[in-house]
């Protein structure tokens, strides 16, 4: 029978009590799974919390004093986990650093934070991290057991076998920090949000409440786990639950990775949700997908076998949030048997605000209503406020943006526009500061044109700007199609175009569609380390092509 969340001796109680609780309760079951090699290494409860107290020894014996600030910037792996419960149990603030970031990023995140160690981990490309090391050479570091490591002064399994386990213990109380989160923001450096063990661990709880989730479910870490969805959503459950969790050898394997572990709980971004699709269609075409959905017995078949081949015929809760997402690839999931929970929250609510739990149909386009713990209100000038007790407790050293951040009452502003229907579910239009105004000196919301320009096209990625323009441009990355047939996709744009202008107010209506040759990416700065989109990049790189834009042209390639 399943064992449900509420089965502990002390409640409420923090991360690291839950994980030590655990290790006594269920000392040999398997809680890690790190895939190497094709094989998987595993750890148990016992075992990480084991080699969790040998590395607070360590960073004591370096002179790491409570209260310092130790960062780390790794790929997913099991050695994350045990080093973000050895911070908590050592009681050190954590600053995780995105795996992607640039050489500014990682030493403004660093310095900002006055960190006095940098533990090291699994990387695609090190060299912006070890020119880091470089450039302060006052930091300690540690690396991971991992090729992709940079070059660092201690290794961390040689400090794990050379150190007993710590006997210290930690006082920690709701209002404890916990760590400092840089958020991935889409304009300038930055900011360090403070994170406490009292609002981390209530939305986590409240998390794990509301989805139902169970000790035997199984979780599948690698979104990045320095952006605080996948450290509450995953980190968060797996400590709480006691929930075992499994992560990816590379990006090269990440779908056979996830059909070895074949969660019953899976998050993910828009982005790989749309590759998820068009990998699909490149396969089966829509065309043939509608017409053996359509027969009864094969229906079911096609279903199961495309959950299958994702990995994720045993998943039962699916989810996605970190950017808008389009109802139309929602409802297409929604066909193939995959309903996904969209969710919506920020690094200032511990993710946690919204969610579409029990998946609802009707209310696909909506990012649910406020889970509990939470309240939500629209202020008089539409932005979306929320209170509740998962709410940081400000930015570090910048008490002007933190003083701008919540009003007198306790509710915080998040900087996004929306409304709540009668039932309380919340509708996103955009954000306060991507909303523009053009030149004819009327403001256009671009989220709602852009969520229906995905509902009828097949774009990879698209941007819509228009600040101080003659009117509103599409940047659009195309998908690229095995046969690609340019004027058979531009003649199907164009029609496209005209059915977007027609539903428009004519300050709204689309000048023309940008055909963008190079796809966008973390590496050339146009996407933030969580994917999303960075605007004012876009608005900046293109406002001079887009200020001329030529009046017989409506779709020019780049």
């Amino acid at each position: 029978m399943n064992q449900p969340f509420f089965d502990h001796k002390t409640n409420p109680q923090l991360p690291h009590e839950a994980m030590l609780e655990w290790a006594e309760k269920k000392p040999h079951d398997l809680f890690l799974r790190q895939i190497k090699n094709r094989e998987f290494t595993d750890y148990s409860f016992a075992d990480v919390v084991d080699k969790a107290l040998r590395l607070v020894s360590a960073l004591q014996e370096m002179g790491i004093k409570p209260k310092d600030r130790v960062a780390l910037i790794s790929k997913n792996c099991a050695e994350w986990f045990i080093t973000d419960l050895a911070l908590m149990l050592g009681d050190f603030v954590s600053v995780p650093i995105f795996p992607t970031a640039g050489l500014d990023t990682i030493e403004h995140c660093l310095t900002h934070s006055e960190s006095k160690v940098l533990i090291v981990g699994k990387l695609d490309n090190s060299e912006a991290t070890q020119q880091a090391i470089t450039n302060l050479p006052d930091i300690l570091t540690i690396a991971f057991d991992y090729d992709s490591a940079a070059k660092c002064q201690y290794q961390f399994e040689v400090l794990l076998t050379t150190h007993n386990p710590s006997s210290f213990k930690a006082e920690h109380n709701d209002n404890t920090l916990m760590s400092i989160v840089y958020t991935s923001g889409t304009s300038g450096l930055p900011k360090g949000a403070m994170l406490t063990f009292g609002g981390f661990s209530h939305a986590s709880k409240h998390l794990i409440n509301h989805i139902g989730m169970q000790q035997d479910d199984r979780l599948f870490s690698y979104l990045p786990l320095a952006h605080i969805t996948e450290r509450v959503y995953i980190l968060g459950s797996a400590f709480f639950g006691g929930i075992q969790t499994a992560f990816p050898e590379s990006l090269d394997t990440f779908i056979e990775d996830v059909k070895m572990h074949r969660p019953t709980l899976f998050i993910s971004v828009p982005r790989l949700w749309t590759v998820f699709q068009q990998r699909i269609q490149d396969k089966l075409p829509q065309k043939k997908l509608a017409i053996l959905l359509k027969i009864p017995f094969v229906s079911g078949l096609i279903k199961r076998k495309l959950a299958d081949g994702l990995g994720l015929d045993k998943a039962r809760v699916l989810g996605c949030g970190s950017a808008p997402v389009s109802a139309s690839l929602l409802k297409w999931y929604e066909s193939i048997g995959l309903n996904i929970t969209e969710a919506w929250g920020m690094t200032e609510t511990f993710a946690y605000s919204t969610l579409n739990h029990p998946y609802r149909s009707d209310k696909v386009g909506s990012v649910g209503a406020a889970g509990p713990g939470v309240e939500l209100k629209i202020a008089d000038d539409e932005e979306i406020l929320v209170r509740g007790d998962s709410l940081f407790a400000g930015y570090y050293k910048n008490d002007e943006a933190t003083a701008e951040t919540f009003n007198k009452d306790g509710w915080l502003h998040t900087g996004d526009i929306g409304s709540i229907d009668s039932e309380g579910f919340l509708t996103i239009q955009g954000r306060k500061k991507d909303t523009f105004k053009t030149a004819k000196g009327k403001f256009v919301a671009p989220v709602p044109i852009e969520k229906h320009i995905f509902d009828l096209s097949n774009l990879e990625m698209m941007c819509l700007i228009g600040s101080g323009l003659p009117g509103p441009i599409l940047l659009a990355v195309p998908h690229a199609y095995p046969n690609f047939d340019q004027a058979r996709y531009e003649r199907t744009a164009l029609k496209n175009l005209e059915t977007i202008n027609d539903g428009l107010e004519s300050h709204e209506k689309l000048k023309g569609i940008l055909m963008i040759k190079e796809p966008w990416s973390i590496e050339n700065g146009i996407l933030t380390p969580t994917l999303k989109i960075k605007r004012h990049v876009l608005e900046k790189k293109y406002h001079d092509f887009a200020s001329n834009w030529p009046q017989d042209k409506k779709i020019i390639w780049e």
